[in-house]
């Protein structure tokens, strides 16, 4: 059974919660930036930044909306599961969609999100020699393709 579809308007609130929920519980105990994490990271914020980017995320709704992934020219720019369902191959499946569908072929990572590249390496991305600084600060983006 196929649950991923193109997100809605109505999907905003709900793309912007999973990945608020995300970012603070993986990348808030490495930047410590309390003002980004707590003031301008909002469901609110985030769903007003969203609306510009539909055209390019699918979700994983199979009556509630579970995560999401957001795809660009090849690229998986953001792929992120409601933190209480991880585990439970959606993220797979998003992920697999992206690849069949989307003929997604690359992506960043966070150098220290280890869960993150462990999930890609499983399904078939390997790292490349490849980095980058994550924009404003120290630490660095590794590129994987497959």
């Amino acid at each position: 059974m196929n649950y991923i579809r193109q997100a809605k308007i109505d999907d905003l609130g709900r793309i912007a919660e999973i990945f608020v929920f995300n970012y603070r519980l993986n990348f808030y105990p490495i930047f410590q930036e309390d003002t980004f994490y707590f003031e301008e990271l909002t469901v609110f914020n985030m769903a007003e930044s969203f609306v510009k980017e539909l055209d390019s995320i699918w979700v994983y709704d199979d009556g509630v909306v579970k995560g999401f992934i957001q795809v660009e020219k090849r690229e998986v720019k953001r792929l992120f599961v409601e933190p209480a369902l991880q585990g439970k191959a959606i993220g797979a499946e998003l992920l697999e969609y992206g690849i069949a569908e989307k003929d997604v072929n690359f992506l960043w990572a966070l150098e220290k999100n280890i869960k993150a590249i462990s999930f890609y390496k499983r399904h078939g991305f390997s790292l490349t020699n490849k980095k980058k600084y994550e924009e404003d600060t120290t630490e660095f983006l590794v590129c994987m393709e497959r």
